[in-house]
């Protein structure tokens, strides 16, 4: 198990930030996701929150804290205590995306800038595993690390008022699906017909941090034979269980 140097500092009256280097990697996701975990059993009794982004976690109590080096060498002792999770394993989710033109909305703008083709955006869009680091800004909204460095794209300088349901698209150094319709700012260049937040679900998401996607292309008919399928309730996301 990779251990990381990490900061603890207090951050208001009532939270803790942790931070882990300023990088998006998978060994930092693993360390995050497993520390989180180790925090989770040892405050089951206590109400504590625990938020956690790329890089950090956030360890907010339902009190003033009243000596933060108490707290922040109670964490300390804790991560230095911290051992991997064994047989850690995650799911691969195959998600189908149409890239057609109706849907790529800025697929011809990333190709001149980039410099190619679209069928070329799409082959590297689609033939990647992206993972999944969390979920944030919308609910269901999943933020993707992996993305080809030649796909890479900044965000709009002025947001859009209305990104479709289901968008696949580009922001910077990232790629994510919009759960629903909302304003963004990032570049559609596809269509996914799938729901990825549905409240009346038990798991209202269906993936979660650490998970992969995999993207395949379908056609406009495909896609318009998924989304009544999706709607029946007749499709079944196609996945499988990885370890690492």
């Amino acid at each position: 198990m990779t251990r990381y140097n990490l900061k603890f500092r207090a951050y208001g009256e009532r939270s803790i930030l942790i931070e882990w280097p300023q990088e998006i990697n998978n060994n930092i996701l693993k360390s995050i996701l497993n520390f989180k975990e180790v925090l989770k059993k040892h405050y089951i009794k206590e109400k504590v929150y625990i938020k956690y982004a790329y890089n950090s976690i956030l360890v907010s109590y339902n009190h003033t804290i009243d000596n933060i080096y108490d707290n922040k060498t109670q964490l300390e002792t804790l991560y230095s205590k911290c051992i991997e999770l064994k047989n850690d394993s995650y799911y691969l989710w195959k998600i189908p995306v149409c890239y057609d033109a109706e849907f790529g909305l800025d697929l011809e703008e990333i190709s001149v800038q980039n410099m190619l083709s679209k069928q070329q955006i799409i082959e590297l869009h689609s033939s990647k595993k992206y993972t999944v680091y969390f979920c944030g800004f919308l609910p269901g909204f999943l933020y993707l690390g992996g993305l080809d460095k030649k796909l890479y794209y900044p965000r709009k300088s002025n947001p859009i008022l209305q990104v479709k349901k289901g968008a696949v698209a580009i922001g910077g150094h990232q790629t994510g699906i919009y759960p629903n319709a909302s304003p963004g700012g990032w570049n559609s260049i596809g269509n996914t017909p799938l729901n990825f937040f549905d409240v009346n679900k038990s798991e209202p998401c269906f993936a979660k941090a650490g998970d992969r996607i995999k993207f395949y292309p379908v056609t406009k008919q495909e896609y318009d034979k998924i989304i009544v399928e999706v709607k029946n309730n007749n499709f079944s996301i196609e996945s499988e269980v990885l370890y690492d």
